[in-house]
């Protein structure tokens, strides 16, 4: 919010204060505590975490206000990307407006909280990528490796909070996720022999299939082939010449009705699990009675 790098930060009336070079309130963390009069101090923590905590608390209980609940374009080990169910607060990741220009950019990483939640990417506001929901190891559209031995990845879905968070093992390495000015979420690493960060991966994975809906309803995306966009079996195009001149948007409609009697599933390989928002989950039941209702 400074017009120009000339700025302080204080303690004010028991809240953070960002002055400009005219001493003039530019933000302020705005809190209300009450008839509470305990002295308040801010603190850089270890792990990165900015915080601002009753002096008498040094547990995280203490914390008034803390910058992981507000990242910018980086998540660090032990912050937390998804929503506090208890505040409301939904955290999720900013780009920069360009390398050089920390100012907002035009995409962001967030979490859509529905029945099986998942990851979005965004541009302007609208879904350019997803991450596929979490399948108690990692997110299915995430080229996350799970059997690193010095990172361990979590995803928490509770009455209190629903987010992602990871952590390192292993003190002598470093990660972060961030996601870029021109639009991908990237795993960066640092190693003790490395003197720069390391792209362990990038994501999306290939631009020409991994985007939102790319091919449309009951199609899939195949780089191998041409055009990219085919129907899955027992599916044609829904409008074949645009499907031919690369249109394939409006996607594939069904060859004959359904029959509940003799239709059944084909087995799909590689593929990332269908868009979550009208799904319906019955955390009750296991596969076999899933599959006898669907």
């Amino acid at each position: 919010p400074l017009s120009s790098s000339i700025g302080t930060l204080r303690i004010s009336n028991m809240n953070l204060v960002l002055l400009d070079h005219s001493n003039k309130s530019v933000w302020s963390t705005n809190l209300t505590r009450g008839n509470e009069r305990s002295p308040v101090v801010a603190e850089l923590l270890a792990n990165g975490n900015f915080v601002m905590r009753d002096s008498n608390n040094n547990d995280a209980s203490g914390f008034l206000w803390q910058s992981f609940d507000f990242p910018t374009d980086t998540l660090l080990p032990e912050m937390k990307l998804g929503y506090d169910l208890k505040t409301g607060l939904n955290r999720f990741l900013t780009a920069w407006r360009n390398s050089d220009d920390p100012s907002s950019g035009d995409y962001s990483y967030k979490l859509e909280n529905r029945e099986l939640p998942e990851f979005y990417l965004l541009k302007s506001g609208f879904q350019v990528h997803r991450s596929g929901p979490w399948n108690g190891v990692r997110f299915s559209g995430i080229p996350e490796n799970q059997k690193l031995s010095y990172m361990v990845y979590n995803f928490t879905e509770n009455s209190e909070e629903v987010a992602y968070t990871f952590r390192m093992t292993n003190n002598s390495f470093y990660s972060r996720l961030k996601v870029s000015s021109d639009g991908y979420l990237q795993r960066l690493t640092l190693i003790p022999i490395s003197i720069a960060w390391n792209l362990f991966w990038s994501s999306p994975v290939d631009i020409r299939c991994d985007m939102f809906r790319v091919c449309g309803p009951y199609a899939y995306c195949d780089g191998n082939t041409s055009p990219l966009c085919n129907c899955i079996q027992g599916f044609d195009p829904w409008n074949l010449q645009q499907w031919d001149i690369g249109e394939p948007a409006g996607g594939c409609v069904r060859r004959t009705l359904l029959s509940c009697s003799d239709d059944g599933f084909t087995k799909m390989k590689k593929m990332k699990l269908p868009d979550t928002w009208l799904a319906i989950v019955d955390r009750s039941i296991g596969l076999k009675e899933c599959e006898k209702r669907c």
